[in-house]
C-alpha cells in the first residue's frame, strides 16, 4: 500500500525558495505519476506539477513555470518540489498525489481529469512579508 508524506514548507518572504519533499513509503514510485497539488483558502484545488516517474515527463501549471521544478531522487522514492521566486499567491495548503501510470498521464492528473488514488496529508507554504 502506497502512504505519501510531505515536508518542507513553512513562511517564506516574497521572492523567496522552498524545497518540499514528498517521500513514498510500501512502494517505490516507478509505477506512477506523481503530482503536487495545492489549495488556497476560498479557492479550488489547483494541480501545480505532475511528473511521470518512468520516463520524467513532466507537467506544470502556466502560474508556476519558470519558477517551480519538479525532480526526484534515484530511488525513486522521493519527488521533490523546488519553489523559487514566491509570491504570496503561491500561499496554501501543497499536497502530494499519486496515481498508477496506466491510469492517467501527468497532463490529466495535474487538471484533475482522474480520480486520485493516494494523497499524503499535506504541508503549508506560507508567502508572506
Amino acid at each position: 500500500q502506497l502512504r505519501l508524506v510531505e515536508s518542507g514548507g513553512g513562511l517564506v518572504q516574497p521572492g523567496g525558495s522552498l524545497r518540499l519533499s514528498c517521500t513514498a513509503s510500501g512502494v517505490t514510485l516507478d509505477w506512477y505519476v506523481v503530482g503536487w497539488f495545492r489549495q488556497a483558502p476560498g479557492k479550488e484545488r489547483e494541480g501545480v506539477s505532475c511528473t511521470r516517474i518512468s520516463d520524467g515527463v513532466t507537467n506544470y501549471a502556466d502560474s508556476v513555470k519558470g519558477r517551480f521544478t519538479l525532480s526526484r531522487d534515484n530511488a525513486k522514492i522521493t519527488v521533490y518540489l523546488e519553489m523559487n521566486s514566491l509570491k504570496p499567491d503561491d500561499t496554501g495548503a501543497y499536497y502530494c498525489a499519486a496515481m498508477r501510470r496506466h491510469l492517467t498521464d501527468p497532463a490529466r492528473m495535474c487538471l484533475g481529469q482522474a480520480p486520485i488514488e493516494t494523497w499524503g496529508q499535506g504541508t503549508q507554504v506560507t508567502v508572506s512579508s
